[in-house]
């Protein structure tokens, strides 16, 4: 049996918002293994001059040691 763990996480970056998708991303698989769909809730510009991409986004991985 497997189970499935859902996180949200918010990416930033100041180039685009395909990178905060990519940097929400690597900063969570650095933590997280087996990771198995990324679903982007919504991206949106923010800061003073909305100079900085931010992207809203749920991460799934599996639970490791679920007893069957």
């Amino acid at each position: 049996m497997s189970v499935t763990k859902i996180i949200e996480v918010v990416g930033r970056s100041t180039e685009s918002s395909d990178a905060a998708v990519k940097n929400a991303l690597a900063e969570a698989t650095k933590n997280l293994r087996d990771v198995k769909a990324l679903d982007v809730v919504s991206v949106g510009l923010r800061g003073e001059n909305l100079q900085e991409w931010g992207a809203h986004v749920r991460i799934s991985f599996l639970v490791e040691d679920v007893a069957d």
